[in-house]
């Protein structure tokens, strides 16, 4: 089976994994991490970031449940050191913070 056999969402998911602020730090100095919520589905989001939904994700970060991660986020993540879930919807690493028994 080859990547493109395998359904995006499924993809999505297998490439989610767990990340700290020390290896995230590089890429929000890119620029490129966006926060989401977590009431939302990280992968879903992902889904709709890759598929260029504009109108889903305009929706989303017009509820401030997306946005760009701002200097505070940063400062927060880096005091508090939290386990976030990421995945890559490039060229944007969306990041989750995992539920505090995750």
């Amino acid at each position: 089976m080859s990547d493109s056999d395998i359904p995006l969402e499924t993809r999505l998911n297998t490439e989610t994994g767990r990340i700290r602020w020390a290896e995230l730090a590089r890429h929000f100095a890119r620029g490129v991490v966006v926060k989401v919520e977590p009431s939302l589905d990280l992968v879903a989001v992902a889904v709709a970031f890759v598929r260029d939904d504009e109108a889903r994700v305009m929706e989303w970060m017009t509820a401030r449940q997306v946005w760009r991660a701002s200097e505070s986020d940063a400062r927060d993540w880096h005091a508090r050191d939290p386990v976030l879930w990421a995945v890559v919807a490039a060229p944007w690493v969306l990041v989750q913070e995992a539920p505090a028994d995750d």
